[in-house]
């Protein structure tokens, strides 16, 4: 990480500093399948993702962290300061219950990849060894991360470099080598392809993933206290990763959108299925390009799967010292690690894992499950955040902040509000199931799944705050 030292001998993140550490946490590349359901309309919802929910959520959030005091507890600090300590306790466990269930389809993505590997397609098929490996790779992973954050960004910096931008280039290298040599197109490059619709071959209901490629940005926004220049250099290096991220996933999901059949395209192996068949047009002795092209996608989700182990833990942590959560559950270990929250989120994980992979009608169905309630849960946090900014600014708080949002008060509403009613639309497009994805006879069985989880979930958080209240 290059840093910059002032004067006074304080250190300040530059534009490419905060761009690394930001990118490992956004960019992601197991998504790319679900992208490419919407066909050339992905590159329209990224656009719009980007341009009415990422900046509005990157620029209320680095106000929020770059005012005094605020540097630390992230979203729990600036919920509570706005509206209270109860609605921060449920914002940072929105935060940290969300990334339990996101580490399903992150999982799930692996076994697809390994059963690739290994070519034994019961892997992947099978509940009961799907849900045993999915657990293995879990826990393995997080023995890892034990060690503190040193481990943590070994992990991480290797898993973006090797395991997404190395990959990505290679299906893009690909993917024109096909096309040169003749390879038929699944989908028409017409313009009005670009508008989205809603129709049962996927329309605004894969909206979701979208969002969700966008997610973990607020995460990051503390360390704008931290960078140089930061009026200047944060929105540019929130421009520069939205420009990044559109153009990774509207050119990989296009790809596969070109490649595969709708009908075939499988969320949790779609990106192999399709460097699959682009190989095998060019040539039949490329199983072995296709199998290190799934492991370092393994090796890039697990990098992934890392860097947020103990992130959403640790903002936990600050509630636990506050004694919202119990004492013990304020321990760390020798590396700073909360051992037992960290431990208590991968037990909600491996049960969320064990009842979607074994009830679920079908594996597509239960990686679309997981992955729309963890948006529904994440937004449920941006709610809160987005309100909480909105109070701030109208109420006027004697607060210094090192970044504010240009434009004068008007213009900062209008962020905010443009990011809320996103957050909204997007929240009850997640209970609408793909037919491109869900057949038309799994929707209810889809509805009922989803609406269960959520209420659970989302009910957590106050049934403890009240807890604690009354001891």
């Amino acid at each position: 990480m290059k840093s910059i030292s002032k004067g006074d001998g304080a250190k300040t993140l530059s534009v490419t500093g905060f761009f690394a550490i930001t990118a490992s946490m956004v960019i992601t590349a197991y998504e790319y399948p679900t992208f490419a359901t919407s066909g050339l309309t992905l590159i329209t919802y990224l656009i719009l993702g980007g341009l009415l929910w990422f900046i509005p959520v990157g620029l209320c959030s680095a106000e929020m962290a770059t005012v005094e005091g605020w540097g630390e507890g992230g979203i729990f600090t600036w919920v509570s300061n706005n509206l209270g300590e109860r609605w921060g306790f449920a914002a940072i466990s929105f935060t940290y219950l969300q990334i339990a269930i996101g580490f399903i389809p992150m999982l799930y993505f692996i076994v697809g990849a390994v059963s690739d590997i290994s070519g034994i397609s019961e892997i992947n098929t099978n509940p009961l060894m799907k849900t045993a490996i999915s657990l293995l790779i879990l826990w393995s992973l997080a023995l890892t991360q034990l060690g503190g954050l040193k481990n943590t960004q070994k992990i991480a910096k290797c898993g973006f470099f090797l395991g997404i931008v190395l990959p990505v280039l290679l299906l893009w290298f690909s993917a024109f080598w096909y096309f040169y040599h003749g390879g038929h197109r699944m989908i028409d490059l017409k313009l009005d392809g670009l508008m989205p619709h809603l129709s049962d071959k996927g329309g605004l209901e894969v909206f979701v993933a979208f969002i969700l490629s966008y997610m973990g940005i607020e995460a990051s926004a503390t360390h704008a206290n931290e960078m140089y220049n930061s009026r200047k250099n944060y929105p540019l290096a929130i421009l520069i990763l939205m420009i990044c991220t559109i153009l990774f996933s509207s050119v990989s999901g296009l790809i596969i959108a070109l490649v595969m059949p709708n009908s075939e395209i499988s969320l949790s192996s779609g990106l192999v299925q399709a460097l699959s068949k682009i190989t095998s047009h060019v040539t039949h002795d490329a199983v072995w390009a296709v199998k290190i092209f799934s492991a370092l996608l393994v090796f890039g989700v697990m990098g992934e799967i890392s860097a947020w182990i103990t992130g959403p833990s640790k903002g936990l942590l600050v509630t636990a010292k506050q004694g919202l959560l119990p004492v013990s559950f304020s321990g760390v270990n020798k590396n700073g690690v909360p051992v037992k929250l960290v431990m208590l989120q991968l037990l909600i994980t491996s049960i969320a894992i064990v009842l979607f992979t074994n009830i679920s009608s079908s594996s597509n169905s239960a990686f679309l499950i997981a992955l729309s309630l963890t948006v529904l849960i994440y937004l449920c946090a941006y709610f809160m955040l987005f309100v909480s900014y909105i109070k701030m600014v109208i109420t006027k708080k004697k607060t210094t902040s090192g970044f504010v949002i240009p434009g004068g008060k008007a213009c900062r509403l209008l962020v905010a509000a443009v990011g809320f009613i996103t957050s909204l639309f997007a929240f009850v497009v997640s209970f609408i199931p793909p037919e491109s994805v869900i057949g038309h006879m799994q929707r209810k069985d889809y509805l009922f799944e989803l609406l269960i989880s959520f209420l659970i979930v989302i009910s957590i958080p106050f049934i403890v705050c009240k807890t604690r209240r009354k001891k």
